[in-house]
């Protein structure tokens, strides 16, 4: 049954789609010779929305494209009958296509199936998936853009990646089997929420203190003083803090060891992260090591939205620092403490236990970078550039 939002006497679901009234509108504006944009700006629409209703609902039983309103409604209300008959389950060499090169297994030269490893989904963040299986895994975008290549003549045999991934994980709508998600390339037995991948930000961060509102003295690296900081993070969840001036480039490492208890206790619910790289943690480690520097050095700090910075109120006063956050997934805002995590890889590989560097093992690294030559200060060290200006 159509839903009754869609009946004649109904009104308007929303401002998305055109009303009756302004269909009416359209027909009075078409007959008097007026023209697709100045229909447009009269009822507050975008040009193309006037010329697909123009295109896509006029009468044409007369031979022509003559516009009537009540054709037009017509023609609207029964495209939004639902529900529809999904392409992927009336048409068979298209389903079988798209199956084909979602689960296409991977085969050798000499046409013999490749057994390939076993991916199994570990981690905290991943959420429920399903073990990724191997085969040719083509995204649902590869295979939409694929048939225009290989049926260049044959319309039926076109589709949309949002209909693949809807005949996979929609209820109703599984022409496809649903089985085929652990093809995919994120292995996600279930969808992710739309809202989830909007990515508003932590609910620590308000726009007061948004790098957008950081003075303009920062980005031209005139005055010091002003940081960028982040973690580098190895094996078993251990972490190292990283502070680099921006002006000068001088680098300050900050131990985060970790707490009592880890691994052997469960953390206690709202409890500090026994990894050590919890918020008080961090918040503690970069006051007992910037209160040390003088007040001329201590003007600001920029970080991105890591859950490690929540408590960027109580550092702030505890230091005077004023902290700024970058935007979600920008690392490009803190270039200068990107581009230092990647000179500290020399000396903290990924994929290693950062837990095992003592306090004095990370002043050494510390110690070793801000004596090494850099190009951006003339080729002086950030240790001697430094010196320079406290002097």
């Amino acid at each position: 049954m159509p839903p009754t939002l869609y009946s004649q006497s109904a009104e308007n679901p929303s401002g998305r789609y055109l009303s009756f009234a302004e269909r009416e509108e359209i027909a009075l504006q078409r007959a008097g010779g007026h023209g697709v944009c100045e229909i447009a700006r009269k009822l507050g629409r975008a040009s193309s929305t006037i010329s697909r209703e123009l295109r896509r609902n006029a009468a044409t039983r007369s031979g022509g494209l003559d516009y009537r309103a009540t054709t037009a409604q017509w023609h609207a209300d029964r495209a939004a009958r639902r529900p529809k008959p999904a392409k992927l389950a009336v048409n068979e060499a298209l389903r079988a296509f798209v199956q084909d090169r979602l689960s296409g297994a991977v085969t050798a030269a000499d046409g013999s199936m490749v057994a390939g490893p076993k991916v199994i989904w570990k981690g905290r963040r991943s959420g429920r998936r399903q073990h990724r299986r191997w085969a040719m895994a083509w995204s649902p975008e590869q295979i939409a853009q694929r048939l225009k290549i290989d049926f260049p003549e044959d319309e039926t045999m076109r589709i949309s990646h949002e209909a693949i991934y809807q005949a996979l994980y929609v209820q109703g709508r599984g022409a496809l089997r649903r089985e085929l998600t652990a093809c995919l390339r994120t292995g996600r037995a279930l969808r992710m929420p739309r809202a989830r991948t909007r990515g508003k930000g932590k609910a620590f961060v308000s726009s007061e203190i948004m790098i957008s509102e950081r003075p303009a003295e920062v980005a031209s690296r005139a005055v010091p003083g002003h940081w960028e900081g982040d973690l580098i993070l190895g094996l078993g969840s251990s972490a190292i803090g990283t502070l680099v001036e921006r002006t000068t480039r001088f680098t300050i490492l900050l131990h985060l060891p970790r707490l009592a208890g880890y691994g052997d206790d469960v953390r206690a619910k709202n409890g500090p992260a026994l990894a050590g790289h919890g918020a008080e943690a961090v918040r503690d480690a970069i006051t007992q090591t910037i209160i040390t520097l003088p007040d001329q050095l201590r003007r600001s700090l920029t970080w991105d939205q890591g859950a490690e910075m929540a408590q960027h109120a109580k550092l702030r006063i505890d230091t005077g620092l004023q902290v700024y956050f970058c935007d979600p997934r920008s690392p490009w805002q803190r270039g200068t403490n990107e581009n230092t995590n990647g000179l500290l890889r020399q000396y903290f590989p990924k994929g290693t236990d950062l837990s095992i560097h003592s306090a004095e093992d990370i002043e050494a690294v510390a110690r070793a970078l801000n004596k090494r030559p850099r190009k951006a200060l003339g080729w002086t060290t950030p240790a001697e550039a430094l010196e320079r200006y406290l002097q």
